[in-house]
């Protein structure tokens, strides 16, 4: 009987479910739990530096809005074509960006972080590199960095390209090679190629439930995400790409009641072609659950979590984002302890 490889688990964005995500102690937290990665979402500020937010409009996620002195700076934008209101990190030096604090960004299916508002800053992606360091040591098997960049077509037009700052950064720290355990992940296809030939870490085409990569969009290409999972796009994306991360509904479709109602072929499609499949997301809340794993009618209280897993892992995934590591860790034990 050949050995099972256990699916790794991504502390997405930390442990979001538990510590206010992207902080040091959401990272630190994942990290104690036992994931194998954590996962920061990049953008960029104005003069060039990586910080790690989930999008570069950050009045959702901090206190700019309390902030007397940078008023002004509230603007509307079109980012990927969708307009927002906000503050924007490409209008903040790194500088001015480390004066906010943070706050929760799912206040009503998070309660229990709404009291850690402004206890912590924003990161920059050295900082949480230096977290992945810091969390390695004393442990067998190295934390690794499982890192997306946000909305590169959008930055690149206003010269601030997240390939040429990431390389930059990886070069300077000295991890740029394959030994290093940095996984670089994009829901746009260009950068993703035009990465290939920088560097020989382990990419990740990221593949959504609807919509189509934005690249895509502006160069009226008419393929979307939906047509990405068919043999013939997978093997386009194998040539520049080590595995795809794709929206869980992906892999194991939902019924009209939101039920779990059975496998799609994607993971062999995938596995067939030597694809890696990263599913994403993994959450305890009922909200985001399957109807029939659901425990109650409170959409922030925990259902069944560990049966979702338990499906996933059976699909033969390779890996998932969890925003409860703990959880993921748990349903892996008890999922390789029945193989």
């Amino acid at each position: 009987m050949s050995q099972v490889s256990p699916p790794i688990v991504i502390g997405h964005r930390g442990v979001p479910g538990h510590r206010l995500e992207h902080t040091r102690p959401s990272y630190e937290l994942a990290i104690e739990q036992g994931c194998d990665y954590i996962e920061p979402d990049v953008v960029a500020s104005k003069d060039g530096v990586l910080v790690v937010r989930h999008e570069n409009e950050i009045g959702g996620t901090t206190d700019v809005a309390e902030h007397k002195e940078f008023a002004d700076r509230k603007v509307m934008k079109f980012v990927d074509g969708v307009p927002r209101t906000g503050w924007f990190t490409e209008d903040f030096t790194i500088a001015e960006l480390k004066t906010l604090r943070v706050r929760e960004r799912l206040p009503q299916l998070r309660p229990q972080n709404i009291a850690l508002a402004r206890t912590e800053q924003i990161l920059t992606f050295d900082e949480v590199l230096d977290i992945a360091e810091e969390g390695s040591r004393g442990r067998p098997n190295p934390v690794g960095v499982y890192v997306e960049t946000k909305h590169p077509t959008y930055f690149s037009r206003l010269r601030l390209d997240l390939n040429d700052l990431l390389i930059a950064n990886l070069e300077r720290r000295g991890v740029n090679h394959s030994g290093a355990k940095i996984v670089i992940q994009s829901m746009e296809t260009g950068n993703l190629r035009a990465l290939r030939d920088r560097t020989s870490l382990t990419l990740i085409q990221l593949i959504d439930r609807k919509g189509a990569p934005y690249d895509f969009i502006a160069a009226r290409d008419p393929r979307t995400y939906r047509s990405m999972r068919k043999r013939a796009e997978l093997t386009k994306i194998a040539a520049y790409a080590d595995g795809i991360g794709p929206n869980k509904s992906r892999v194991i479709r939902r019924d009209v009641r939101a039920r779990l109602a059975g496998q799609t072929k994607l993971v062999g499609r995938a596995h067939d072609l030597g694809l890696l499949v990263h599913i994403w997301t993994m959450r305890n809340e009922n909200n985001f659950l399957p109807t029939e794993l659901r425990l109650s009618r409170d959409k922030a209280a925990y259902g069944d979590a560990v049966g979702e897993y338990l499906a996933f892992f059976d699909a033969g995934v390779d890996g998932v984002f969890s925003d409860f590591t703990q959880t993921a860790v748990q349903a892996r034990e008890l999922w390789l302890s029945r193989q």
